[in-house]
C-alpha cells in the first residue's frame, strides 16, 4: 500500500505535517517503538508508530529521525496523547531528512492503526501476483504487447512495485518504466549480465551498483513460435536483451520468479517481432553487398541503391553518401561452457551485434536501428550507412546526420545545420560499448571492426568495401578482445607496424633499445623518455628541454649518451626513423 492511503481512512485519525512530495512510498509493515534507537528491528518499508516517550529535549529529535531514515522507513506517526501538538524540532528534523510525518490524534489507538495496515498490506501480497498473472495472459493471449515492452513494465511497477529496465547487450535502453538507467549503469549491468551467462551461472543474475541490488534475466523466446535452441551460448548471448529489475530475486518464491521469467517471454515475443522488421533491411544490403563484390556495373549499383535510400533514409531529398563498417567476431576452437565443442558461425552474431554498434548509445527504444543495413558474408558483417550528401559550405552549409542515432535533417539542432562531421569514426565508435562487449567475448572471442571513409557514387563502394575491410585486419593485429580501426590509419606507419613479424619486431628494438633500457637500469637515468620527448619534440633541443624542465646541455649530454651508446646519430634523419618506429613497436 501507498502512504497517501492512509490519509484516505478518516477512522485512522492521521494528520499530515510534513512529506507530502513523498506520499508514493510503499508500507510494507508497522512497528510501534518509543526506543531512542530502534535500527535493529527495522528492515525498511515500515511505518514506524511512536508515542515519543524517547524525546527528553529538543536535541532528541535529530539522531532518531537520522536512524529512521538510515533504515529506510516509509514514514513516522508520532502520537499526540503524551505531548500534546507534534514538537516543532521533530517537524524539522524529519523536513531535513524527507521523511513523511503524521500525527495521530490522542483518540485513535496505535492497534487501529496496526490492524489496518496489517490487513491492507497482507491482502495486497496475497493477491498481486494473481493481479499480474491474469494481465500478463490477457496480454499473451492476445498477440504482441500493443504498447511494446513498456506495456509490461508499467505492469511490474503498479502492480509489484518494481523498477525494470529492458537492456540491448551493449546496456542501451529500450524500454523502462518510471526514471531511465544512467548510461554507464546500463552498460555495467550488460557486463555483468553477460559475463554470467558465459560461466553458465543460473539466472536469475544478482548484481549490484553503488549499493542497489538489481536481478537480471535472460530475455530468450523459448515458447511457442520461438527458433530452434541454441546449442552454443556463443550464438545468442551478444544479441539477446535482458530485462534488470531493481531488486533482489534471491529470496522470491517461485510464483514471483515464474511471473518474471513470463514477462522476459512476452518481451521476447515483442522482440522477435522488431527482429522480422529489420528483414527488409538486411535483404537490401545483402542484394548492395552481393553486386559490389560481383563487381556488377556503377549503374546497377545505383539502381539498387536508389531502392535502399528511400527505407534507410527516409524524407531525404538528395542522394546520400555511404560508409562502409565491416566488422568480425572470432572465436577460439575450444568451444563455451554447455556447448557442443563445434564452431560458432561468426557472421550472423557480428551481424546482430553491429546492428546494435551502430545505434547511438543515447538513443532509447527498440527502433533506433531502422536506418541501418547490415549483411554477413562467411564469418564477417558489413553495414552500409547511410550520410546524407555534404554540401560545400558555400552552398547553404554542411550537410550531415548522425545516422546511428537517426537525426532529423530538418532538425536545426542536427549536425547538418551545426556544421558537425556526420561520418562514423572508428575511435569513438566503440567508446560506450568496449566493457559490456568484452566482457560477453570473455577469454575466448575477439570483436574487431574496421571503418571505411564516406564515398558519394555506386562506383566508390566497392573501394570502401576493401578500405573498410583492410582497416578491420589493422584492428586484428592490435591486443585486446574489441579492436577497431579507421581508413585514416592506412595512410599512416600505423598500417604497416601490426603486420612486421614478432620476430623481426623484437629483433629491431632489441638492438636500438635495450642498450638504453640497460643503462637506464643500471643508472637511474632517463635516456628513454628522453629520446620520446626528443622525437616528439621534431629535434628541437628547446622545446624538449621546456617540456622535460632540463637545461639544453643536460638535454644534449642525455642525447649524446644515446648516440654513444646505440651508434646512431640522432641528426640524421634515417636514425630518427628507426628510433620513432622502434619505440612504436615496443
Amino acid at each position: 500500500m501507498r502512504l497517501r492511503a492512509l490519509l484516505d481512512t478518516d477512522a485512522l485519525g492521521l494528520r499530515l505535517l510534513g512529506g507530502d512530495d513523498e506520499l508514493d512510498r510503499s508500507v510494507r509493515g508497522v512497528m510501534t517503538t518509543d526506543l531512542r534507537d530502534p535500527s535493529r528491528y527495522l528492515t525498511g518499508g515500515e511505518l514506524v508508530l511512536t508515542g515519543l516517550a524517547w524525546r527528553r529535549d529538543a536535541a532528541d529529535s535529530e539522531p532518531f529521525v537520522r536512524i529512521l531514515a538510515g533504515a529506510g522507513v516509509a514514514g513516522l506517526a508520532a502520537g499526540e496523547a503524551e505531548l500534546g501538538d507534534i514538537p516543532d524540532d521533530l517537524v524539522e528534523a524529519c523536513r531535513r531528512h524527507r521523511l513523511p510525518l503524521f500525527a495521530v490524534n490522542e483518540t485513535v489507538a496505535f492497534a487501529t492503526i496496526t490492524e489496518h495496515v496489517v490487513r491492507q498490506v497482507s491482502g495486497e501480497r496475497a493477491g498481486d501476483l494473481a493481479a499480474v498473472v491474469d494481465r500478463h495472459r490477457r496480454l499473451m493471449t492476445s498477440g504482441p504487447a500493443g504498447g511494446g515492452p513498456e506495456v509490461v513494465l508499467d505492469l511490474l511497477g503498479s502492480d509489484l512495485d518494481l523498477q525494470a529496465w529492458v537492456l540491448s547487450p551493449t546496456g542501451r535502453q529500450i524500454a523502462g518504466a518510471g526514471a531511465p538507467l544512467s548510461g554507464p549503469a546500463g552498460a555495467e549491468l550488460a557486463g555483468l549480465h553477460l559475463a554470467a551467462v558465459r560461466t553458465g551461472r543460473r539466472s536469475p543474475y544478482r548484481a549490484a551498483i553503488g549499493g542497489v541490488a538489481y536481478s537480471l534475466f535472460p530475455i530468450r523466446n523459448t515458447g511457442r513460435g520461438a527458433g530452434p535452441a541454441s546449442r552454443d551460448v556463443r550464438e545468442s548471448v551478444l544479441s539477446d536483451w535482458l530485462l534488470a529489475v531493481e531488486a533482489d530475486a534471491s529470496d522470491w518464491p517461485a510464483a514471483r520468479l515464474d511471473l518474471l521469467q513470463g514477462v522476459t517471454q512476452l518481451i521476447a515475443v515483442e522482440r522477435d517481432r522488431r527482429d522480422a522488421a529489420r528483414t527488409v533491411r538486411r535483404r537490401l544490403a545483402q542484394e548492395v553487398l552481393e553486386l559490389v563484390q560481383a563487381g556488377a556495373p556503377p549503374a546497377e549499383i545505383a539502381a539498387r541503391l536508389r531502392v535502399a535510400a528511400p527505407v534507410l533514409l527516409p524524407g531525404l531529398g538528395s542522394a546520400p553518401h555511404w560508409q562502409v563498417v565491416v566488422a568480425r567476431v572470432d572465436w577460439d576452437e575450444q568451444g563455451a561452457p554447455g556447448s557442443a565443442g563445434s564452431g560458432v558461425a561468426g557472421g550472423p552474431v557480428a551481424q546482430a551485434l553491429l546492428e546494435e554498434i551502430l545505434v547511438d548509445p543515447a538513443v532509447t527504444g527498440p527502433d533506433s536501428a531502422d536506418r541501418i543495413a547490415v549483411a554477413h558474408s562467411g564469418d564477417e558483417a558489413v553495414a552500409l550507412v547511410p550520410l546524407p550528401a555534404v554540401a560545400p559550405p558555400d552552398a547553404g552549409g554542411t550537410a550531415g546526420v548522425d545516422s546511428a542515432a537517426g537525426a532529423d535533417a530538418s532538425d536545426p539542432d542536427s549536425p547538418e545545420h551545426s556544421g558537425e562531421d556526420p561520418a562514423l569514426h572508428a575511435d569513438v565508435l566503440l567508446a560506450a560499448v568496449r566493457a559490456p562487449l568484452a566482457a560477453g567475448l570473455a577469454d575466448d572471442g575477439r570483436l574487431t571492426l574496421g571503418v571505411s571513409a564516406s564515398v558519394h557514387s555506386p562506383e566508390g563502394l566497392r573501394g570502401a568495401l576493401e578500405e573498410a575491410r583492410h582497416a578491420r585486419r589493422v584492428a586484428a593485429a592490435r591486443p585486446g578482445r574489441v579492436c577497431a580501426a579507421g581508413h585514416h590509419e592506412l595512410a599512416s606507419h600505423v598500417l604497416l607496424l601490426p603486420f612486421v613479424p614478432d620476430d623481426v619486431r623484437r629483433a629491431f628494438t632489441a638492438r636500438l633499445l635495450d642498450p638504453l633500457r640497460d643503462y637506464d637500469r643500471r643508472h637511474r637515468a632517463e635516456l628513454i623518455p628522453t629520446l620520446e620527448s626528443f622525437l616528439d619534440c621534431d629535434g628541437s633541443w628547446t622545446r624538449c628541454a621546456a617540456r622535460l624542465h632540463l637545461h639544453v646541455n643536460t638535454l644534449r649530454y642525455r642525447i649524446g649518451r644515446i648516440e654513444q651508446l646505440t651508434g646512431r646519430d640522432l641528426s640524421r634523419l634515417e636514425d630518427k626513423l628507426d628510433f620513432f618506429l622502434a619505440l612504436r613497436m615496443s
